[in-house]
């Protein structure tokens, strides 16, 4: 099994920084207002579909798997090619892709710009740049890929209210960039922390984002 860190670099990040400090995001990220701009949903509106980056996938899929609203959440890769959206490769950090989320929801029970909330709030931090907790490279920047321009619109406007209320004591530097294609990843990605709720890795950089998720977000969480 393929793994993030090995096992003996995971305990000395977690000796460095602490356990309950390892991802600021899952403790001590404020709990951010709602978006004043959000995209316009009509009764019996379709499915659709969102794609965010920031740090390792398997963290911010098992957020959004607990999120109402949402029907399924994907591990892969966006901002590269077709030709490099490999796990090995990606990890060279040597390609344009970052690790990346799909999330496909129901805009009449959760809105896009509601998920952009929680992925700012507990998915990851929009502070740290090409880095997140343990891991480090351009591959986990913080990015929001957008599909059109309302989505285009929302993100923008969301970031631009965070920057405007200072919600962070460091400048946010997460992109918004156009989403080119989505890569599903390998199959032993996906709902890997789930499947492997023990691994040291899911115990002290996911499961405590989770829980951030279920306190601060309790009409959300599933």
């Amino acid at each position: 099994m393929v793994s993030k860190i090995t096992r003996v670099a995971i305990f000395f990040a977690v000796l460095s920084c602490g356990a309950a400090s390892c991802h600021r995001a899952s403790a001590a990220s404020p709990v951010l207002p709602m978006p004043a701009t959000d995209e316009a949903v009509a009764p019996g509106s379709a499915l659709r579909t969102a794609v965010v980056a920031g740090g390792c996938f398997w963290g911010i899929q098992d957020v959004f798997q607990h999120v109402k609203g949402v029907v399924s959440a994907t591990s892969g890769y966006a901002g590269g090619t077709a030709a490099t959206a490999h796990y090995e490769i990606v990890s060279s950090g040597t390609t344009e892709h970052a690790e990346s989320v799909q999330v496909t929801y129901d805009p009449t029970k959760i809105t896009y710009g509601q998920l952009l909330r929680v992925f700012l709030t507990v998915g990851h931090d929009p502070t740290e740049l090409n880095r997140q907790g343990p891991d480090t490279g351009v591959q986990y920047r913080s990015v929001i890929f957008y599909r059109d321009a309302e989505q285009q619109r929302v993100a923008e406007a969301y970031l631009a209210q965070l920057r405007d209320a200072k919600a962070f004591p460091r400048p946010i530097v997460t992109r918004v960039t156009p989403l080119t294609a989505f890569y599903e990843a390998e199959g032993y990605h996906q709902d890997y922390a789930r499947r492997h709720p023990s691994d040291l890795y899911i115990v002290y950089n996911d499961a405590p984002k989770v829980a951030h998720l279920q306190k601060e977000f309790p009409e959300l969480y599933r």
